[in-house]
């Protein structure tokens, strides 16, 4: 990549440190506001990595990006109208099942995703075994080992962030299979979807699971396109 900034998007579910992990990367280069029309804060920071600015966007703590709260809109609004170069999901790793949910459907989103196992400390203490380097390769994306409370595993993750954003290190999306009935309607739905002129901005297939999700949003915006 030519330009020198470096756009991160931090996700993930509440309690899962993510906001220790923003302090941890930006320090005191912190800006809060709000999103544009509402009144949920938004926080910005800032950090130079190999002679790139790095802005890293905290977004909203969500469990899903189905478009039931406010929160959940902002979070996936962004990742799809802005598309940071790197979404960076933190995820509880001494809960991993629950956290999951959300890092699938990010992965169902196409984003540039990097993993931080957060709360490692806590996941060994309750005995707790994670195979990193498998759970990368059936996610197909980098995951990241981390305490953010002590400030383990920053470092590697800023240098995770730089891979991705450069194509240094390759995201290979995965396609998740839903079983014969349901993957048979997802198909019928993405060639219909593939002429609306929202498939520009989202993967069909995405839209396809949404609307059979009977997400709300996504079935305005469809009607809207």
């Amino acid at each position: 990549m030519s330009k020198k900034e470096i756009t991160v998007a931090l996700a993930g579910n509440p309690n899962s440190g993510k906001t220790t992990v923003f302090n941890n990367l930006t320090g005191a280069r912190q800006h809060v506001g709000n999103w544009p029309g509402v009144t949920v804060e938004k926080k910005e920071g800032f950090c130079n990595f190999q002679k790139h600015r790095i802005r890293v966007v905290d977004l909203p703590g969500v469990y899903s990006l189905t478009a039931y709260s406010l929160d959940e809109i902002i979070a996936r609004d962004f990742v799809v109208d802005e598309k940071p170069d790197v979404v960076v999901d933190i995820v509880d790793a001494s809960n991993l099942e629950r956290n999951l949910y959300l890092t699938v459907q990010l992965l169902e989103m196409r984003a540039n995703l990097v993993i931080g196992l957060n709360m490692m400390d806590v996941a060994e203490s309750r005995g707790h075994r994670i195979d990193v380097k498998a759970l990368s390769s059936l996610l197909g994306a980098p995951a990241v080992p981390m305490v953010a409370a002590s400030n383990r595993g920053t470092a590697e993750l800023l240098e995770t962030i730089y891979g991705v954003a450069t194509g240094g290190i390759p995201v290979s999306a995965i396609n998740l299979r839903y079983g014969h009935d349901v993957e048979a309607e997802i198909t019928k739905l993405e060639k219909l979807i593939s002429g609306n002129s929202l498939a520009g901005s989202y993967s069909p297939r995405w839209l396809a699971v949404k609307l059979l999700e009977d997400d709300r949003e996504i079935i305005k915006k469809i009607g809207q396109a």
